[in-house]
């Protein structure tokens, strides 16, 4: 998504300076062509040498390319920008662009560029809540920028309170999700799960599984760069929100399924990737039960059949993990469940599945076609699953002009 794309990255004058060096970092490790344009202020907190070796091309800090006098770069870097990012952005910084000022080089490019424009505001809690910074941002918002809003946190002051700048993973998420607007699956709706769900013995335990969630919020953020509306229903992990996405938070299999045929209607795909409990205790103990010298016998029910009995006119993926008899097993599951693909994985290799960031899998079409991937990071399995569910979605229905 991010590799060899152009991406202006705007430095203001604020303390969060040094956090855009990770920034910078983070977007060149993915193949992006990352250029960078620091104010005058900017250079008081943090040296343009730090970018030029993360970035490993010239740093801009003034209005023309003293290499050629023919070169402006306000212009030339407006130009080649798939978009442009200004992480931290002062109130300064914001005030003039909603007022149209060009008086320095970061604006210029702002105002001569037609790429779409993301700004990470970063700035003490009075000066970000004040109504003229407001105004400021939503003039902006209404002109077609995208503001990653702050977070709370930790202030240059030494006070705590809501303008530190957002979380870098958002603001690069935010990035992704603004350059696959285009994407193959802009204007569709898929649904994924995620996780493990838990299934309460009493107040205090639960049965579940190994599921980290990896897989299940790395196919969500794939769908999502590449245009499409996600949403996410997730058993509980320990992973991050991810960042444009509808988050629907389940604890059981029975919250899971009431969330899924909520949603399942309105989707064009179904993604089940969540490693759902398949039994549960007949009845959860109100208060903790006690140790005791005796063992303790559990009577156990099925857990809802989630994946074969949600309907929809929609593409519906299962996963299926499996020790043994993979492929027949898999075949067996997508036949039972009225799947259009399922992916199986081997839990019983050591480089793949539960918690890890890889995953091999082998992935079964309706038609009995098989394709086994090799070791691959979760997030490049999520996309030759989708490369498949994109082939499968209906063509969209495309608008007869209407008659004069």
């Amino acid at each position: 998504m991010l590799r060899n794309k152009t991406i202006v990255l705007g430095i203001t004058g604020g303390i969060a300076a040094y956090k855009a060096a990770e920034i910078a970092s983070q977007l060149t490790q993915t193949g992006a062509n990352v250029n960078v344009i620091m104010t005058e202020e900017a250079l008081q907190f943090i040296s343009p040498v730090t970018f030029r070796a993360l970035a490993g091309r010239p740093v801009v800090t003034e209005m023309f390319d003293l290499a050629s006098e023919f070169s402006i770069e306000h212009v030339s870097l407006a130009k080649a920008a798939d978009i442009v990012v200004i992480a931290p952005a002062t109130a300064n910084i914001i005030a003039k662009l909603a007022a149209g000022i060009a008086d320095d080089i970061l604006c210029c490019t702002v105002l001569a560029t037609e790429a779409p424009v993301l700004i990470a505001p970063a700035m003490e809690t009075n000066m970000y809540t004040n109504p003229i910074t407001r105004d400021n941002l939503a003039k902006l918002k209404a002109r077609g920028f995208v503001i990653v809003d702050p977070a709370t946190g930790w202030l240059a002051s030494g006070r705590e309170g809501l303008g530190r700048l957002a979380d870098i993973n958002d603001i690069i998420g935010s990035i992704r999700q603004v350059l696959g607007r285009g994407g193959d699956l802009a204007g569709r709706h898929i649904v994924v799960t995620a996780g493990g769900s838990h299934e309460p013995i009493d107040p205090v335990r639960y049965i579940s599984n190994r599921s980290s969630g990896k897989m299940g919020y790395a196919l969500a953020e794939a769908a999502r760069d590449r245009g499409a509306k996600v949403t996410l229903i997730t058993a509980p992990t320990s992973l991050p929100e991810p960042v444009g996405i509808d988050v629907v938070k389940v604890g059981t299999a029975q919250e899971m399924r009431r969330a899924v045929e909520n949603v399942a209607s309105r989707a064009d795909a179904l993604v089940m990737a969540a490693a759902v409990a398949d039994y549960r205790p007949i009845k959860a103990a109100k208060d903790k039960i006690k140790k005791g010298k005796a063992g303790l016998t559990l009577r156990m029910e099925c857990t809802p059949d989630i994946l074969g009995t949600v309907k929809g006119k929609f593409v519906k993926v299962g996963f299926a993990a499996e020790s043994n008899n993979l492929v027949e097993n898999a075949r067996e599951k997508l036949r039972q469940k009225g799947l259009a693909l399922i992916v199986a994985n081997d839990i019983t290799a050591n480089d793949s599945g539960f918690g890890s960031d890889t995953n091999r899998v082998t992935i079964i079409d309706r038609k009995g076609k098989v394709d086994s991937l090799p070791l691959l990071p979760k997030r490049e399995v999520a996309d030759r699953v989708l490369d498949r569910v994109v082939v499968l979605l209906p063509k969209p229905r495309s608008r007869r002009p209407k008659k004069l």
